[in-house]
C-alpha cells in the first residue's frame, strides 16, 4: 500500500513540475535534426537539416521564437539552403503536446529565394526539470512550384527551458 501512495505522489509531482516550465518570462533554447531520411517533397529523395531555435514566453503556454537553420538536399545539382524565421508554439499544459506556426525566409545559393509559411505538432517530453526531447510533425509550404519544394517530416529536437531571473 506505501508503494501505491509513494508511485502516486510522485507522479503528481512530475506533472505539477512538467506543468510549470511552460510560464510567462521564461526563456527557450533548442536545436533540432529535421529529415533523416524521413521527409518528403518532390524533388529530393535525401535530406538532412539541423535548426536553432531561442524563444520568449510572451503568456503562459504561449512562446514566440526566432530560428535558423540549414538544410542539405542530397539530389544531384540541388544547392543547399540556408533559412531565417519567426514563429510561435502554444504548449497545452496537461500532457505536453504542442502546436507550432512559423515562417522562414529561405536562400538556396545561387538558385532561388522562398518564402516557406510551416505548421508543427510535437510533444515536450522532459527528461528533468528543464530539458526535453522535442519530436515533431511538421509541413512546410512553399510558393515555389507548390508540389516540388513543400515539405511534410519529422524532427527531433532538444530544449532547455531557463527562467529569466
Amino acid at each position: 500500500m506505501k508503494k501505491r501512495i509513494t508511485v502516486i505522489i510522485s507522479a503528481l509531482l512530475l506533472t505539477l513540475s512538467a506543468s510549470a516550465q511552460f510560464e510567462k518570462d521564461k526563456i527557450y533554447i533548442g536545436s533540432s535534426v529535421t529529415g533523416l531520411n524521413l521527409t518528403y517533397s518532390g524533388l529530393e529523395k535525401l535530406s538532412l537539416g539541423a535548426q536553432a531555435q531561442v524563444g520568449y514566453f510572451v503568456a503562459q503556454d504561449l512562446m514566440l521564437y526566432a530560428q535558423c537553420g540549414y538544410n542539405h538536399s542530397g539530389v544531384e545539382g540541388s544547392a543547399d539552403q540556408i533559412g531565417v524565421g519567426v514563429g510561435g508554439r502554444y504548449y497545452i499544459e496537461q500532457n505536453g503536446i504542442f502546436l507550432g506556426a512559423n515562417c522562414n525566409l529561405v536562400h538556396a545559393y545561387h538558385t532561388y529565394n522562398d518564402i516557406r509559411p510551416g505548421v508543427e505538432v510535437g510533444y515536450a517530453f522532459f527528461l528533468s526539470r528543464t530539458v526535453t526531447i522535442e519530436p515533431a510533425i511538421y509541413y512546410i509550404q512553399s510558393f515555389k512550384k507548390h508540389s516540388d519544394y513543400s515539405t511534410i517530416g519529422l524532427k527531433i529536437g532538444f530544449g532547455i527551458y531557463l527562467f529569466n531571473d
